[in-house]
């Protein structure tokens, strides 16, 4: 029985960690692209190989939504741990 607890709680995490990732990222790309604009008075880049986009712009885009895609990802990693601890601890 304890190995299907375990489990259980193993599979949650997983399925809670893949969803927070998922909405985390949508949120971080919605932030950056929202806080890119309101900086630069431009849109964000949508096509970083654009030949119309500088290699400057393109660059800086490109780190700065991958270093927010990182915060997110690590962000929800640790409150799917937290969830599913806390759904443990209420069903023991």
């Amino acid at each position: 029985m304890a190995d299907t607890n375990e489990t259980e709680q193993t599979l949650a995490l997983k399925v809670g960690t893949v969803a927070l990732t998922f909405a985390a990222g949508w949120a971080a790309q919605k932030l950056v692209t929202f806080i890119w604009a309101k900086v630069t008075g431009h849109d964000a880049p949508k096509d970083l190989d654009d030949e119309e986009v500088g290699i400057v712009s393109a660059v800086t885009f490109a780190a700065v939504a991958a270093g927010v895609g990182v915060l997110a990802r690590r962000f929800a990693g640790k409150e799917a741990k937290r969830f599913v601890s806390r759904l443990a601890s209420r069903a023991s």
